[in-house]
């Protein structure tokens, strides 16, 4: 039985108004690439971004509905779907949000981030490069034998 137990961050509010938040907030992410929030609250949207835009880079029509659900804006999920198919996101797996810290707010110090989309593609991690070096000759110590 699930007496009184919450599910997800309620971020100090009640079901529907996080949800109401949340739902915003996606919306401005997409809208305008970068917005600037709490560190709870841009935790809390991170998986519904990531959600949206595997969606959009699966582009069939369930995964449209899907998405228009979550975003709650038919002509903003239409655009991400359109880059999502230009391959904005096609060499990522994951990771399509950053998160800047900016520090605490001055009233309540609450801590303020700045949450971004990620554009720029992949770099694959180049191990470093190893050069061979030539072993110098060694010398044998001298001895009494070898002295002579």
């Amino acid at each position: 039985m699930r007496h009184n137990k919450k599910r997800g961050m309620k971020l100090g509010t009640d079901a529907s108004h996080t949800k109401a938040m949340k739902k915003s907030l996606i919306r401005a992410l997409f809208e305008n690439d970068r917005i600037k929030t709490l560190d709870q609250r841009a935790k809390a949207i991170r998986p519904d971004v990531d959600k949206v835009i595997t969606w959009a880079k699966k582009g069939d029509i369930a995964s449209r509905r899907l998405a228009i659900a979550k975003v709650g804006d038919k002509e903003l999920v239409r655009e991400v779907f359109e880059k999502a198919a230009q391959g904005m996101w096609a060499d990522r797996n994951g990771g399509y949000t950053r998160i800047m810290k900016l520090g605490p707010r001055k009233g309540d110090a609450a801590e303020v981030v700045i949450m971004e989309l990620v554009t720029e593609p992949v770099s694959p991690k180049a191990a470093p490069k190893v050069t061979k070096v030539e072993a110098a000759p060694v010398e044998e110590p001298k001895t009494e034998e070898t002295a002579e």
